[in-house]
């Protein structure tokens, strides 16, 4: 993810929380978690809450959204990486 992505990410879920209706899934289809962060690269969930997505009524789903907009605007998906390891 870079700062234009999480940006982008960040107003989704902004609007999401604002929007009537049920929530919808923040999947982006990258489904790729980031060793260091423990976030989808995609769309800053943990494993936890995509495996729960399903279950969650609709406050939890924007609970969840919430928690998305955090991470984008506080960017710690950009944890640095360890040293030697470019694969982060």
């Amino acid at each position: 993810m870079n700062f234009d992505a999480a940006e982008l990410l960040a107003e989704r879920a902004t609007a999401v929380q604002r929007s009537a209706g049920d929530a919808p899934s923040p999947c982006t289809s990258v489904c790729r978690m980031d060793r260091q962060s423990g976030f989808c690269e995609g769309c800053l969930r943990t494993i936890p809450e995509i495996a729960a997505w399903s279950k969650m009524d609709d406050a939890a789903r924007r609970g969840v959204w919430r928690a998305i907009e955090l991470r984008a605007r506080a960017g710690i998906w950009r944890l640095p990486e360890a040293s030697g390891d470019n694969h982060a």
